[in-house]
């Protein structure tokens, strides 16, 4: 019954109404799906007849909001070890079976939603390739290909050689349509180093970054006491490597209880068992630190806040510049330099403070950035034409493939950041 269904196809026409699927690459935190999700509920709000469904292996999505005509379809979770080796994460089979697996789910499902868009995020050919399969068959059916990046991908002396081991280029020659960077070119062009043929660049696309917004569905669990009053917030994203800036910020507030601010610490659901144990018990002693593990409507808590401490992760980067909040962010450097880029050059536009971790976890500098944080300006005193225009001009660059089978207008790129690599 499933290959009947999936051989037919072709169904835009019959008052379906239009349909975008979405590949979120989730093998570590939670960044991928949360821009995934940022996507899907902006794409819904603005095309009333369009149904989003997202394909992701977050061991968590299920606790996260979705608005109506939003769902997700979750394949068997791969998680990266610190060693950047791969594993299945729950299922005591082998990586090649798990993969196998997804495969095989992801083809399925996009024969049988029949998508008008298919946008993957990040990796061109998915994990392993397991998206190649998917992009060949949608191909041949006319569905509008895209590949979404995040402004930064890594340092080209990483990222050039990756690439070229998972053979790239092809997939994005002969199968995507169109590349949309959530960034711009001001904060970094991830595919510069990259050598790609001029075919390829003029797929390439700068869209802004994606804006968030507070939810305006009811939170669950009730805010920590903490927040009745003015306080800082300190997030780690998902926390699986966010146990250095934990660590810094409790030393500075153990050596100074009376930093300018009480803090809020998120610790992140990936964060190991036992560091969160020890993290909720040093916090439980100081009087004006609080911790929690997650918090599905983080931008709440970031809305309230009167600034952040961040690994400066893209979708914390977009919270901060949406919510206008002062921001110190501290960035990893492994396995990547995403982060340290992110957040070097946002510091050289103003935009943020950025403290390097040098592996010391000196309390007196983390307190003394603490202390000029209520000096610090606001991302809003710097100008930065199209900086947060990213769902906007999503928007309007997906609007003429909705309906595939309709005659396809021109797309109009956004004219002042369209096309530069």
């Amino acid at each position: 019954m499933l290959n009947e269904i999936a051989g037919q196809g072709g169904n835009a026409g019959n008052g379906r109404g239009a349909r975008v699927l979405i590949y979120s690459h989730d093998t570590f935190g939670l960044g991928h799906l949360r821009r995934a999700l940022t996507l899907a509920h902006s794409l819904v709000e603005s095309h009333k007849n369009l149904s989003v469904l997202i394909l992701s292996g977050s061991p968590i999505i299920g606790s996260f909001d979705f608005r109506a005509r939003v769902d997700f379809v979750r394949v068997p979770g791969v998680i990266k070890l610190r060693n950047g080796e791969y594993t299945a994460l729950n299922l005591l089979i082998d990586l090649d079976e798990t993969l196998s697996i997804r495969t095989s789910i992801i083809k399925h499902t996009a024969a049988i939603f029949d998508p008008d868009v298919f946008i993957v995020d990040k990796e061109p050919s998915g994990l392993r390739g397991e998206v190649l399969p998917t992009l060949k068959m949608l191909k041949k059916r006319g569905t509008r290909l895209v590949l979404g990046l995040r402004d930064v991908l890594d340092e080209p002396a990483l990222l050039v050689p990756e690439w070229k081991r998972k053979k790239v280029l092809p997939a994005l020659k002969n199968l995507y349509d169109d590349i949309w960077v959530y960034g711009l070119p001001q904060i970094c062009e991830p595919l510069a180093e990259l050598e790609l043929p001029e075919s390829v660049l003029k797929k390439v696309t700068y869209t802004g970054y994606l804006p968030r917004c507070v939810p305006t569905t009811p939170n669950p669990s009730p805010p920590p006491e903490i927040t009745k009053n003015p306080y800082l917030l300190v997030t780690t994203g998902g926390g699986g490597d966010g146990e250095g800036l934990i660590e810094w910020v409790l030393r500075a507030y153990e050596t100074d209880p009376m930093l300018p601010y009480p803090a809020l610490l998120v610790l992140g659901p990936f964060m190991q068992s036992d560091k969160q144990a020890e993290f909720l018990n040093r916090a439980s002693s100081l009087e004006r630190v609080e911790a929690i593990t997650f918090d599905q409507h983080m931008e709440s808590l970031e809305d309230n806040a009167v600034g952040i401490v961040a690994m400066g992760g893209y979708n914390t980067f977009c919270e901060i510049l949406s919510l206008d909040k002062k921001a110190i962010i501290v960035p990893r450097k492994v396995p990547r330099l995403e982060q340290f880029i992110r957040a070097s050059r946002a510091e050289t536009l103003g935009l943020i403070r950025m403290l390097e971790d040098d592996g010391n976890y000196d309390p007196a500098v983390m307190a003394d950035a603490l202390r000029q944080m209520p000096r610090q300006g606001k991302p809003s005193d710097v100008v930065v034409p199209g900086l947060l225009e990213g769902l906007v001009n999503v928007g309007r660059l997906i609007e003429p493939f909705l309906d595939r089978h309709a005659e396809k207008p021109e797309v109009e790129r956004p004219t002042v950041l369209a096309n530069r690599v």
